[in-house]
């Protein structure tokens, strides 16, 4: 039994079967719902795969939180809280959220010129040929299996320290209560839920936060959690801090965990093929907007999390009630990311725990959903469509994306078995991801941000990062720490030195072999993802029948023909053709570049280095509005994430309510006209 254990394994068993299965039933049922009172239907694979690219903006933004908030996101930025003091919870939100503004910029080219387009590989492929494809669809894969590693790992060590529950049989159970409701309903139930996931996510950190900033007996004010991290300072100076200090931004060990973070963040967006999607499922003239709006909304989760659960870990650890008193947390205990659970134990004590797994369970479940959905695409239009059989219909598609699923599943879970088997925890994984994959980040983006990328470029510049990570990694291991293993290698130094020369090189690369070997390859297929008419940019719509008859007056009086092999056109029976106005691409596109170029200025550059240069620390009336913002901003989280969603979608909820009052209307008819004739 660990020190952090604090309910029976039956609970843990309880949260991961009996709130996942609950939950999956109700995904099922909204699925059957959509099937039956919208104009999607989960048995086309343009709906199952893409959502048949008609999702609003606030669910795509809510979409981005959820899939962002992994495990890793509340258990990793409050160890970054509780390592390196009140850095951790600004450098997390700012370096994880500049990944999700940048992606804007991908997501509008995506749809501006590749809107055929179903996965990130398709595209490539259509630009630069096989060869490319292959080396893209490895990092890609590579990519979710190691995102999905940081899930299902975190969730399943931190049920397993706190309920005493396998950490084996939590690693396999948490995959399988997802796969039910993916399985039947597709991209489109992971929107929603995601949703469902975030509405459960921002309750359960605001009722953190505030317990913490204002209601625990505990701490219960922003003056006693500052009053309390001066002590911690003075007992548990952290190395490298102004003084030592809890209230000092000024940290060196926190800087280089942010680069960490930065190329691993850079990576696990740019190559998971799970924004790609969100990207492609969004509608073309709000795709920027959701992106950005996502953004700014999941800056609050880490910043305002981490603040109350980090910082309280710190604040807390000499308390009686602190699960491992007098003991702080051990390093090992530190690395699997338990400062966060800890602090829950210690505030609410066994509701604080079940509240921390139902918080964690619905990260893991949410974010795992994504990720299931993403390699079933890669698997079927970039491995079963590309190399098996290129002309296939639409419901095999789907059937392929069933079984995608399952093998994914399965193998994800054996991978966290054999992880944890030989000791690796989610911060390990976390810290090393960019140095494995980092190299095919840059060049992934570049292929749609820069006309000039070459296909000697797009094939050869991923490895070349690839093999000057992996090499500088562990040389840095070995003449810094004086070995290689498990401990060396995850060291942060160690690992920013991997993360920098894998992603480094990857992009420099690119560039000099693109003005080098400028040649391109295209496939023979580029005519599907980047379809034209006249010249003019398409995009695939699937509105639903409702905004179908309001358009129907205008499309009789202008015919747009559909570009020739289209799948996505084919495969869409219910879908049309829509020009895009070039000026909605220059406009999103200057809005993304302005709101990237304002947030990397004030949030990454002014405020952090101003902090960090100054070697300032904080006041309490400082410290007191720091917690204050962090605080705020979940509510604004909540407004871009929860209410926003529900407005939007009024029409498309009003027509499913509807459809069940008239279908409940029939149903009591049938049974009053049977009562009254009585039996036969």
């Amino acid at each position: 039994m660990t020190e952090l254990q604090v309910l029976p394994p039956g609970a843990g068993y309880g949260i991961v079967i009996g709130i996942g299965g609950v939950f999956a039933l109700f995904m099922l049922g909204l699925t059957w719902l959509q099937n039956r009172y919208t104009a999607f239907s989960t048995h086309q694979s343009e709906e199952f795969n893409t959502a048949s690219r008609s999702i609003k903006p606030g669910l795509i933004s809510a979409g981005i939180v959820s899939s962002w908030t992994w495990s890793a996101t509340l258990l990793t930025s409050s160890t970054f809280a509780y390592t390196y003091g009140v850095c951790g919870p600004m450098w997390y939100g700012a370096v994880g959220t500049l990944q999700i503004l940048l992606f804007s910029l991908i997501a509008i080219k995506i749809k501006a010129h590749a809107p055929g387009a179903h996965t990130m590989p398709e595209i490539v492929r259509a630009r630069h040929g096989t060869a490319a494809h292959l080396t893209y669809l490895y990092n890609g894969l590579a990519t979710n299996m190691l995102v999905g590693a940081c899930l299902v790992l975190g969730g399943a060590q931190v049920v397993a320290a706190m309920t005493g529950m396998n950490v084996y049989a939590a690693t396999f159970l948490i995959p399988a209560v997802v796969v039910a409701y993916v399985i039947a309903g597709g991209l489109r139930s992971t929107f929603i839920a995601d949703y469902t996931h975030t509405v459960i996510l921002l309750v359960a950190i605001l009722v953190f936060g505030l317990s913490v900033a204002a209601s625990s007996d505990l701490v219960g004010s922003p003056r006693k959690l500052y009053e309390l991290l001066q002590q911690a300072s003075r007992e548990m100076p952290i190395e490298r801090n102004t003084e030592g200090s809890y209230l000092a931004f000024r940290s060196v060990g926190g800087l280089i965990f942010a680069v960490d973070i930065f190329v691993a963040g850079f990576t696990t967006v740019w190559l998971d093929q799970a924004y790609w999607q969100r990207a492609i499922a969004s509608r073309p003239e709000t795709s920027v907007k959701a992106y950005l709006l996502g953004g700014i909304a999941w800056y609050g989760i880490p910043f305002g999390f981490a603040t109350a659960m980090g910082l309280g870990c710190a604040a807390l650890t000499n308390n009686p009630a602190f699960p491992t008193y007098p003991h702080p947390l051990s390093p090992e205990q530190v690395a699997a990311g338990l400062s966060a659970p800890a602090t829950a134990i210690t505030l609410l004590g066994k509701g604080g725990a079940v509240l921390m797994l139902i918080l964690l369970f619905m990260a893991v479940t949410s974010s795992t959903s994504a990720e299931l959905i993403a390699v079933s695409s890669l698997l079927t239009f970039d491995v079963y469509k590309t190399y098996f059989r290129p002309h296939t219909d639409s419901a095999t598609l789907v059937r392929v994306s069933h079984w995608a699923i399952v093998l994914y599943a399965v193998l994800l879970a054996a991978f966290c078995s054999v992880l944890n088997a030989v000791g690796l925890s989610l911060t390990w994984v976390l810290t090393v991801l960019g140095v494995i994959v980092g190299g095919a980040a840059m060049p992934a983006g570049l292929v749609l941000l820069w006309g000039r990328m070459s296909t000697v470029a797009a094939v050869v510049a991923p490895w070349i990062g690839f093999v000057c990570g992996v090499v500088v990694w562990f040389v840095t291991s070995s003449l810094r720490s004086g070995a290689i293993n498990v401990e060396t290698t995850g060291d942060v130094t160690n690992a920013m030195a991997g993360n920098l020369a894998s992603f480094g090189t990857g992009a420099i690369s690119a560039v000099v072999l693109s003005l080098i070997f400028p040649k391109k390859s295209p496939s023979a297929e580029a005519a599907e993802v980047f379809p034209r008419v006249d010249g003019a940019v398409v995009v695939v719509v699937n509105p639903p029948e409702s905004e179908t008859s309001s358009r129907k007056d205008d499309e009789d009086q202008k015919e747009v023909p559909h570009p020739a092999a289209h799948e996505a056109t084919q495969a869409a029976e219910s879908g049309n053709i829509e020009l895009m106005d070039p000026k909605v691409v220059r406009k999103a596109e200057r809005l993304a570049q302005g709101a990237n170029l304002v947030f990397i200025l004030v949030a990454v550059v002014l405020v952090p280095f101003t902090l960090f240069g100054s070697s300032y620390v904080y006041s309490e009336r400082f410290f007191t509005g720091w917690v204050v913002v962090s605080l705020v901003w979940i509510w604004a989280s909540v407004i871009i994430c929860v209410v926003w969603p529900v407005v939007e979608s009024a029409g498309a909820l009003g027509n499913i309510s509807g459809g069940l009052w008239m279908d409940m209307r029939a149903l009591m008819g049938v049974r009053k006209k049977n009562l009254q004739q009585g039996p036969a």
